[in-house]
């Protein structure tokens, strides 16, 4: 092989065999970017854009529930302006409610 390369070096010149095997390592790294690297990086571009929109709808959740407390919250004040008594919200009781809710959802559903 060695043999070979000094021959053709003799031959063409040391130039045009630098030439050519730059022109060979271009090929080599542009067919292994075209058929690996591209298909990953397009695998990763659809995964990132789920991502992204997934980001956007719990922040659109966030602003959702900050809403509601804000409103709860303006309700309590006005609640307790216009009353004079504290208004207190009892966890459990809040819980019962929410549970007949759903009890009672089911049992229309199911009819």
């Amino acid at each position: 092989m060695s043999t070979e390369l000094v021959n053709a070096i003799n031959q063409y010149g040391f130039p045009i065999i630098a030439a050519m095997g730059l022109a060979y390592f271009v090929y080599y790294v542009w067919k292994w970017v075209t058929t690996e690297i591209k298909p990953v990086l397009g695998q990763a571009s659809s995964t990132l854009v789920a991502l992204i929109d997934r980001i956007r709808m719990l922040d659109n959740d966030m602003i959702r529930l900050n809403q509601k407390i804000n409103m709860i919250l303006e309700f309590k004040e006005q609640y307790e302006k216009l009353t004079g008594k504290s208004f207190d919200l009892d966890l459990d009781e809040i819980e019962d409610a929410i549970a007949k809710t759903k009890r009672g959802k089911k049992s229309v559903s199911k009819k």
